[in-house]
């Protein structure tokens, strides 16, 4: 297909600078998931529109180059083709495909090296964990078009895309409109490190299997950075008995009973659409930087998905930290360039 390609350099072998990222997962919003609950489904055709979306809404704000992902769909390269914006550079990341969440670790990491200013995320909870392992502190703004959305927003792709251009341009500064997120870092004995954005959870099981979908009676215990009555999973689940949100410290706890032997029992949506009863052993608020220690044989779920199998007396420790992406706050960034006029031209 036709396609405007570009280098990392200029003419003189310097990084170009103020450029974006965008990570398009083709198969967020697809997965095993829509077989029990009641969840949309996120299109290529609608990813094409957003991205499209960002790209012209980035440019009007002063973004010049943008770098994408990969991926055998082509969405950012479809969604661009016919955009006709002088001085705007687009190209793809190279990788080497695998065809799992590592094509976009190794994209933002990549991205880093770059000196990319912001990064994009269209995904779920999972693509935007995958773009964090990628680059911990990564200038981002996540859009929603996954299953379980409770670390994304669901934010029209123009006004992204505003606010992206606007930090990319030097317009409005990165430190005046990102706030640090929490993560749960994990810690698994023996093993490298991982974490999970929203929820680190032990699940009684073996086998990674479908890494989307399990048994809510299989839960034994969670830490959640956060917890959030307005949200589907295990976010809701802490959520509805002790909230705890983003700009709050510290996390959640929640050790889980079968509901028939549980003192409190809770009805919450695991999925959208989707209803489950669990009971509750405990549920306490945990401090920054307090750690969680739990204790295989389970399966490690982080943020809706399997990911590690602890053996039997392996032991896992999960803290919830500050120490996660800059989340960039569309709505303070184009409040702030509005304030000083840069929407503005003089006659």
């Amino acid at each position: 297909m036709p396609y405007r390609s570009s280098t990392a350099a200029d003419a003189t072998g310097a990084l170009r600078t103020g450029s974006i990222g965008i990570i398009a997962n083709p198969v967020s919003g697809k997965d095993i998931r829509r077989l029990v609950a009641n969840a949309p489904s996120s299109t290529l055709q609608e990813k094409y529109t957003i991205v499209r979306r960002l790209v012209l809404g980035a440019a009007a704000a002063g973004a010049e180059q943008f770098w994408f992902l990969s991926e055998p769909h082509h969405i950012c390269a479809r969604a661009t083709e016919t955009l006709d914006l002088p001085g705007v550079r687009y190209d793809h990341v190279p990788i080497e495909h695998r065809f799992d969440e590592s094509d976009t670790v190794r994209t933002v990491a990549a991205l880093r090296e770059l000196g990319c200013s912001v990064v994009v995320v269209l995904g779920g909870d999972g693509t935007s964990r995958a773009a964090t392992l990628g680059w911990r502190d990564a200038p981002l703004i996540a859009l929603s078009t996954g299953t379980n959305n409770v670390f994304p927003r669901f934010v029209e792709a123009t006004v992204a895309g505003e606010a992206a251009g606007l930090v990319a341009a030097g317009r409005v500064g990165l430190d005046e409109v990102a706030s640090t997120a929490k993560v749960v870092e994990v810690d698994v004995e023996g093993e490298g490190p991982d974490l999970a954005l929203i929820d680190a959870v032990l699940v009684a099981e073996r086998f990674v299997g479908s890494r989307a979908l399990f048994d809510p009676a299989a839960l034994r215990v969670a830490v959640l950075s956060r917890s959030e009555p307005a949200s589907v999973g295990l976010s809701s689940l802490g959520g509805l008995v002790l909230p705890c949100g983003e700009d709050d410290e510290g996390g959640v706890v929640l050790r889980f009973a079968p509901p028939a032997e549980a003192e409190r029992v809770i009805r919450a949506p695991m999925a959208p659409g989707w209803y489950a009863e669990v009971g509750l052993a405990e549920t306490r608020h945990v401090a920054d930087g307090e750690p969680v220690t739990v204790t295989g044989p389970g399966i490690l779920a982080f943020d809706g998905e399997r990911q590690r199998l602890l053996q039997p007396g392996q032991r896992a420790t999960l803290t919830v930290r500050r120490a996660g992406p800059r989340v960039i706050d569309v709505a303070r960034a184009l409040h702030l360039a509005a304030t000083r006029s840069v929407f503005l031209r003089q006659r």
